[in-house]
């Protein structure tokens, strides 16, 4: 469908979409849902409309409890939008709005939003109803499956690709995913590579015997000798047709089997080469192996540290591998989260992850806009303000950073995990401004709930053992 973007909107539906994103970020979830459907009712292309609303409704059904004797009464009215479909799907689509208003997760409502949106030619509001579901269960292979055929009805073969790759992950016995992913990864090769004749993933391979080798090959889990044979077998294919990307994504793929994620690393790498980085599907293994590598290498070399000390003539050498390895890890997280930002620019949450991945590496000035974005997220906004006052914490700008974490402190009415982090934050910063009262007030605020909470019983103690007479 052709979506519309904020600035396509016309200019009463504008002012109705600037006060539902401030109503959203002032938590007032009923009046920006019902701002949200008005305009969605004028202006249904309006897909970051639609995804707002939905991120909404979900931010509301967990802060709210429903009562044990409250009846679902949405099948219903599900019911009831089933019979608009084939008259008008459009009607559909808004029938089913008002039953995700109070259960967005809804599995009946959600698939039904999802055969109205492809049959009204908007198969993107699909996607999201799709993607809805598998927020809440991420590993509901049938929801995958669905989402990935509407990928592949798309045109989008790498997300395709990336579906059937979750599959793989949560049932390793599903052959027919493992035989789509390949067909969808081939499609994603021949579009890249200008192979518009080629009709299956067979045609690709001029020796069918092979082709149907590799299918049989990838119906069954591959371990001890059976797995190095086909490590042989497929390096000689390898060397015979050196170029193949297939040949080089299979290596990989054994190896990643085989539990040798440095080799597995660098045939991903050599196959994402062959195709100049344009598979997706390939850059994304890469980075996933890159990172497990780094983790190997740090947890093997803070399990040495711990069982070793100073004067051990490994340790100096193992102190700089930890460090090399952590500075690697966070570079690659920064890489991954720019990659799906640049993919999903309005996503807040991505902007949120980029944010925190750039304050853990210490790039707190790179970190502050992204973080300030983020706080538009019902989702992430404490987070993203916790973070923020760390960031103005480390660049000195303690006056910024007692604010940001006074405002995130107030909004927060019980003593829960996160306001514990914010309130001992905002005591460091207390504690740096010189006011020693505010920041023992602080601490003992997280005391009276939380005796264990880092070093807050030390604090506090010490406080009262200085006021004692004759201290």
């Amino acid at each position: 469908m052709p979506i519309k973007s904020e600035n396509e909107l016309g200019e009463a539906q504008r002012i109705h979409w600037l006060k539902a994103v401030a109503a959203v970020e002032l938590k007032n979830y009923g009046y920006a849902i019902s701002l949200l459907q008005a305009i969605l009712k004028q202006e249904p292309e309006f897909l970051t409309g639609r995804q707002l609303l939905r991120r909404t409704e979900t931010t509301r059904a967990r802060a709210e409890k429903k009562g044990f004797f409250n009846v679902s009464t949405s099948s219903i009215a599900v019911m009831k939008a089933q019979r608009e479909l084939k008259k008008d799907p459009k009607r559909t689509i808004e029938l089913i709005e008002k039953v995700l208003e109070d259960e967005p997760y809804n599995r009946q409502a959600n698939l039904l939003l999802k055969e109205a949106a492809v049959a009204a030619g908007m198969p993107e509001i699909g996607v999201l109803a799709l993607q809805t579901l598998l927020e809440e269960k991420p590993r509901d292979t049938k929801i995958l499956h669905e989402l990935g055929r509407l990928y592949h009805d798309l045109g989008e073969n790498d997300k395709e690709v990336q579906m059937y790759t979750r599959i793989a992950e949560a049932d390793p016995t599903d052959s027919e995913a493992n035989r789509l992913a390949k067909n969808a990864s081939a499609h994603a090769s021949m579009k890249t590579g200008g192979w518009t004749q080629a009709g299956s993933y067979r045609d690709l391979i001029k020796d069918k015997d092979l082709a149907v080798s590799l299918e049989q090959q990838n119906r069954m889990a591959l371990t001890g000798e059976s797995l190095e044979q086909q490590i042989a077998e497929t390096y000689e294919r390898h060397q015979a047709e050196p170029e193949s990307i297939d040949h080089a994504r299979r290596l990989g793929l054994l190896h990643e089997q085989k539990e040798d994620f440095e080799s597995a690393l660098a045939w991903y790498q050599y196959a994402a080469d062959l195709t100049n980085g344009s598979d997706q599907g390939l850059v994304r293994k890469v980075s996933e192996l890159g990172m497990k590598r780094s983790e190997r290498e740090m947890a093997e070399n803070e399990r040495y540290l711990a069982e070793h000390g100073p004067e051990d003539p490994e340790y100096a050498e193992r102190t700089a591998a930890l460090e090399v390895a952590t500075r690697a890890r966070a570079e690659l997280l920064i890489e991954e989260a720019r990659k799906r930002l640049e993919r999903n620019p309005t996503d807040l949450q991505l902007r949120f992850e980029l944010g925190e991945h750039l304050l853990n590496a210490g790039q707190f000035r790179e970190a502050l806009p992204e973080l300030q974005r983020a706080r538009q997220n019902p989702n992430a906004r404490l987070r993203a303000m916790n973070l923020l006052g760390r960031c103005y914490h480390e660049l000195r700008m303690l006056d910024l950073a007692a604010k940001q974490l006074e405002e995130a402190a107030r909004e927060i009415l019980v003593m829960d995990s996160m306001k514990k982090e914010i309130t001992y934050n905002l005591g460091l910063v207390y504690e740096q401004m010189g006011d020693g009262p505010g920041c023992i007030a602080c601490m003992k605020q997280i005391y009276e709930v939380d005796y264990g909470f880092r070093d807050v019983a030390n604090r506090v103690e010490s406080s009262y053992q200085k006021t004692e007479p004759g201290a």
